[in-house]
């Protein structure tokens, strides 16, 4: 997986950082070789000297250390990706330090002359820009233009340099968001007594650690010092951190933070195994079960094949709208929509349909052993009302048949690893789902926050390593891209996800209720059995009816009194495996949050329009990637102890 990190740190007004520039370009150099020697691919290999596995670093190009930093990963051929809180042309002028409103408007206009020195850092950012992916926050650029000149204004007004000051600060926080959701670390250069505003260097340090992001803080003060900073306390007491010897002590940590499938899962599984095209008859046992009981009586002869959606049918159907738009509107980069078809969204088709399989593999197999396992013992005491003890051996032979093919079953459904399977591919998909808006949009899950699997963590490895590959889009964000984000991409997506879990929540209720009422009915029923038994000889012993029709009736009302009860078991053993009124439950929340967003959706799209900015967007789709994951966590929950094992 590519290594990802962060540049914040002071600007060149800083004193400590002005006394030390040469020490603390030293120490960036210094550390950038450490960590561009530790790089780490998806299948855990070293791929040191490999450059397609370089680094890459996140600054938002301000003047002194963000600058500083990204001259040195540019000199050692590092990817440079820039979250900008501004459109390029606002955020070199903004960063230039123009000093009147005559310097302000000739960068942005190019018509009449600024300052030399405010010239020249112009020209210093913009040559970086112009090399770097710029993620570039537009929407709200005319606003920010005319606070940016009235607070240039003479004579200096204080609530115009007031308001320009508080909403630049809260676009570089969002900006710097943005920056710590892509990265592994955070390289802080900080003298360690700034307070600095929001979205300056302790707010990001702050943030950072907040949401789980380390943080390498270099004095600024004094370079060589380094300390590593993991927790919100440790920034209370950063002077009590222990300083970081060089190389040795830095690669090990930076090792630790690069997450790989050392396997080779994701790759075996998705990558060179061919997806199945449809679901086997041989599987069918849950499915045959599901149908039956939500109320489908022509479920007992039907066909349950399930032929599964093949890559160009939902890239030109499903994904279309969504892949259609981005190319439009994305156009500064534009090769995003075919890496978001080619490493996304075929990767979560062949998922799904090898989820889905395996699914009905292993559902389909533990319902199996139940059903099994029920005819084994029916059909082991079934010669009991027809035949006396001599012709009792097929009756043995067909219940030993039956035991041995639940164990044949048990024993591929371990081999073939069904269970860990299924969870682990399902997980892929549901990363995958929802992950085309949410790259498209610059909004990423932090690496700190995502889920870690019970039995292994390759399924959100796999799917960070393909998100970061492709990283931050090239792209300017404006009002149009957002709102046809909440329409067409978020929109579209929660609503379909919405109505398929009350759909789903609805049926497997029906299934819950009508499992567990016809559970019980077969165990009524034994309990008359039983009683009429009981009361038969009761009347026999009064010699109230003939005792010889009692006994001849006695081994019937035995195979009845133990077949029924069985059944019940039966039905009562696949409500409980299945559990399908907890998955309904979880179905019914997960529907009721999607409702939540989407009501949030509709009300920003009938706002103002200048109340449509990226923040409250991607807060959105951070709401429907934290409803996903809560459902997977939910769903693993439930099934995650219940591995595929002999019936009992």
């Amino acid at each position: 997986m590519r290594f990802s990190l962060g540049i914040t740190g002071h600007r060149e007004t800083n004193s400590a950082y002005r006394e030390n520039t040469a020490g603390i370009e030293e120490s960036l150099t210094k550390l950038f070789t450490v960590i561009d020697t530790v790089r780490i691919d998806a299948s855990g290999v070293d791929t040191a000297g490999n450059t397609s596995y370089k680094p890459r670093l996140h600054a938002l190009l301000a003047m002194g250390a963000d600058l500083l930093a990204v001259d040195v990963a540019l000199a050692m051929g590092w990817q440079v990706t820039a979250p900008l809180p501004f459109g390029k042309a606002l955020n070199i002028a903004i960063n230039a330090q123009a000093q009147s409103a005559q310097d302000a408007r000739a960068m942005l206009t190019g018509a009449g002359e600024c300052s030399l020195v405010v010239a020249a850092n112009a020209a210093a950012i913009a040559k970086v820009a112009a090399h770097v992916t710029c993620f570039e926050l537009t929407e709200r650029d005319d606003a920010i233009t005319k606070l940016y000149l009235d607070s240039l204004g003479y004579p200096p007004r204080l609530e115009a340099i007031q308001a320009f000051s508080v909403a630049a600060s809260e676009r570089a926080a969002l900006a710097g968001r943005v920056m710590i959701e892509q990265i592994d670390l955070l390289i802080a250069v900080w003298d360690g007594h700034s307070p600095g505003a929001v979205g300056g260097t302790r707010h990001t340090i702050s943030r950072a650690l907040d949401i789980g992001i380390s943080v390498l803080w270099i004095d600024a003060g004094s370079p060589a010092s380094w300390r590593l900073l993991d927790t919100p306390e440790a920034l209370a007491g950063r002077w009590n951190q222990p300083l970081l010897a060089e190389a040795a002590s830095i690669e090990a940590l930076l090792s630790k933070m690069i997450p790989h499938d050392a396997t080779g899962t994701g790759e075996a599984l998705l990558e060179k195994q061919v997806p199945p095209a449809h679901s086997r008859k041989r599987f069918h046992a849950y499915r045959r079960i599901e149908a039956l009981f939500a109320g489908d009586t022509r479920a007992v002869f039907r066909s349950l094949t399930q032929y599964y959606a093949s890559e160009e049918q939902y890239v030109a159907n499903d994904a279309a709208l969504m892949l259609g738009s981005a190319k439009a509107l994305l156009h500064n980069d534009p090769k995003l929509a075919e890496r978001t078809e080619s490493q996304i969204v075929r990767r979560f088709v062949r998922a799904d349909a090898m989820a889905t399989y395996l699914s009905d593999a292993y559902r389909g197999g533990m319902v199996a052993n139940l059903v099994l396992a029920a005819f084994a013992v029916i059909g082991g005491i079934a010669y009991l009302p027809i035949f006396d003890a001599s012709f009792k051996w097929p009756f043995a032979l067909f219940e030993f048949a039956l035991l041995g093919l639940i164990l044949l079953i048990i024993a591929i459904g371990r081999k073939g690893e069904w269970h860990g399977r299924w969870f682990q591919t399902r997980r892929v998909a549901e990363y995958l789902r929802h992950a085309p808006f949410m790259l498209l949009l610059g909004v990423a899950r932090p690496t700190s926050a995502w889920p870690r699997g019970a039995d292994t963590s390759w399924p959100e490895d796999y799917v960070r390593g393909i998100l970061r590959e492709i990283g931050l889009p090239n792209a300017a964000i404006d009002r149009p891209l957002l709102r046809t984000a909440l329409e067409q991409w978020i929109g579209v997506h929660v609503k379909a996800q919405r109505h398929y879990h009350i759909g789903k929540a609805d049926r497997l209720n029906r299934i819950h209720n009508n499992l567990e009422r016809i559970s019980e009915q077969f165990f009524l029923i034994a309990i008359v059995i039983v009683a009429l038994y009981l009361g038969s000889e009761i009347l026999a012993a009064f010699e109230m009816i003939p005792a010889k029709l009692v006994h001849k009736a006695s081994k019937l009302f035995t195979f009845l009194g133990v077949a029924l009860p069985t059944l019940g078991g039966a039905l009562a053993g696949i409500h409980y495996f299945a559990d399908f009124g907890r998955f309904a439950a979880i179905s019914a929340s997960t529907a009721s949050r999607l409702k939540a967003i989407e009501q949030r959706i509709a009300t920003l799209l009938a706002a103002p329009e200048e109340e449509l900015d990226y923040g409250r967007v991607a807060d959105l789709a951070r709401a429907v990637d934290e409803t996903v994951v809560s459902e997977i966590e939910h769903w693993q929950d439930v099934f995650g102890g219940k591995h595929i094992s002999v019936p009992v």
